[in-house]
């Protein structure tokens, strides 16, 4: 499908995603899941050396806006992406920041 082929309604949905991606923060987490990894909140809070609340306010975008999806095991929950080509996006960024 074509991008042009879009309805109104998936092209508001697309920009919500695009929206949450910016932020830094969201854009680090996805940079690590995007790799195929499945991460729990405290691995994802220890890795980018923020407050654990912080991460989790983040994840939870992510998931709100379609981007993440979990599987809880245990008593944890693991993140990951919904849509494996969101990592193509994520590489596509850090191809052109790199450039």
């Amino acid at each position: 499908m074509e991008f042009s082929d879009l309805k109104p309604e998936e092209i508001d949905k697309a920009a919500k995603m695009i929206k949450a991606i910016s932020h830094p923060m969201r854009l680090a987490i996805l940079g690590h899941l995007g790799r195929g990894n499945q991460m729990n909140v405290t691995e994802i809070h220890n890795l980018l050396k923020i407050e654990q609340s912080t991460a989790s306010h983040h994840l939870g975008i992510l998931k709100d806006k379609g981007i993440l999806a979990s599987t809880r095991k245990g008593k944890s929950t693991f993140y990951y992406l919904k849509h494996k080509n969101l990592s193509k996006l994520v590489r596509c960024i850090s191809e052109c920041v790199c450039d």
